[in-house]
């Protein structure tokens, strides 16, 4: 090879980079996540508008969405949130299923936060467990139609 570049790794499949990721640390399901709440755990919910507004939301959960997540939760960020308050945090990240949270907890690992895991089968298996779950917040679309006086 010339120039001194090495040659870049071969490219990988998203079932292989997700093994990759999660070999990395212990993921945890919805009863361990309930749990690690009340011990002060941050929940974070990644899922966009749209799976909010049709499911519900996981109460005390933060709301991020993952273009967001790491402005928001790395503790030397300027746009932080209060809740990040130091690399030791305790963060459980909750998407739909349980795929893109995986991925976003690499990308907090990147940044220090080595605490940070995510929910097996996301927000998914926090219903189906029969975890707590309020209501859909109301759509910010109005239906079509004349203004309301």
């Amino acid at each position: 090879m010339s120039g001194g570049h090495e040659d870049p790794a071969p490219p990988v499949g998203i079932d292989e980079l997700l093994d990759r990721v999660r070999s990395g640390y212990e993921r945890i399901g919805p009863s361990a996540a309930a749990a690690a709440a009340e011990q002060g755990a941050v929940l974070v919910d990644i899922r966009y508008a749209a799976l909010r507004e049709r499911d519900g939301l996981v109460p005390g959960a933060l709301v991020v969405e993952r273009n967001e997540l790491e402005w928001r939760l790395d503790p030397r960020g300027s746009h932080r949130l209060p809740q990040a308050v130091g690399h030791g945090l305790r963060i459980v990240v909750i998407c739909d299923e349980g795929y893109a949270s995986s991925l976003a907890v690499a990308s907090l690992h990147q940044l220090g936060l080595h605490r940070a895991t995510d929910l097996v089968g996301g927000f998914q298996a926090w219903r189906a467990a029969g975890l707590p779950v309020l209501p859909p917040p109301p759509s910010s679309r109005r239906p079509p139609g004349p203004a309301a006086p």
